[in-house]
């Protein structure tokens, strides 16, 4: 009996692989683009955050020291009237005023404000 043989010209290829589309959102590339994509525009809007808060607290330094001058001139005018009233009132009760020091300088006074009617219970 004769043995059988290939035919001629071969046998043809296995096919081991399935050719089917991928189904699904899962798809490499199109994943990474939109991924990729996202991510850059949140880095965007970060930065962006960024230099709009470095901005405002920019202005924010430079608005408070436009208005050191001013601040300290209320300071200034409202311990003068404190320094007047307490002079008066020390000379309404002394008779004259008393230099605390024996010096002529002049001592920055200090205030401590405290409530008028404390109890203690």
């Amino acid at each position: 009996m004769p043995q059988d043989m290939p035919p001629a010209g071969g046998y043809e290829a296995v096919q081991y692989k399935r050719n089917l589309p991928s189904r699904g959102l899962f798809r490499p590339r199109p994943l990474l683009a939109g991924a990729s994509l996202l991510m850059l525009f949140g880095w965007y809007k970060l930065i962006y955050g960024i230099r709009e808060q470095n901005e405002l607290a920019r202005e924010k330094m430079w608005a408070r020291i436009h208005l050191i001058p001013l601040l300290q001139a209320e300071e200034d005018r409202d311990q003068l009237r404190r320094h007047l009233a307490d002079q008066a009132r020390e000379k309404e009760l002394l008779g004259g005023n008393l230099k605390v020091y024996h010096s002529d300088r002049f001592v920055r006074p200090t205030f401590a404000v405290t409530p008028a009617n404390v109890t203690k219970d």
